[in-house]
């Protein structure tokens, strides 16, 4: 059974910092990608940052220069570094992976709260 769990998010002020993983286990197959989405109150949840096999990312515009995912293959973990944080950036975040095992699998992490103070 695919699990993904999630760590790293809390309070923070407006200007700080946080770093979440999320760490998959009993993942069979090759991953091919790794992502993070958020989902804020009364909002549709979207794509922030997303990480290949080949290691390209790419990031909503809204994070640009300022978010940064990784990914340990060794680990199953996918990084995501988030600094310069304002207001707007609290949400649920999740993570996302996509498998491919004969079909390509989607898998998703129960999500962890990130909450900017002004």
């Amino acid at each position: 059974q695919v699990q993904l769990v999630e760590s790293g998010g809390g309070l923070v002020q407006t200007g700080g910092s946080l770093r979440l993983s999320c760490a998959g286990s009993g993942i069979i197959g090759s991953i091919v990608y790794m992502a993070w989405h958020r989902q804020a109150p009364g909002k549709q949840r979207e794509l922030v940052a997303t990480i290949t096999s080949g290691g390209s990312t790419n990031y909503v515009d809204s994070v640009k220069g300022r978010f940064a995912i990784s990914r340990d293959n060794a680990k199953n973990t996918v990084y995501l570094q988030m600094n310069s944080l304002k207001p707007e950036d609290t949400a649920v975040y999740y993570c996302n992976v996509g498998v491919v095992a004969g079909p390509l699998y989607n898998y998703w992490g129960q999500g962890t709260q990130v909450t900017v103070s002004s």
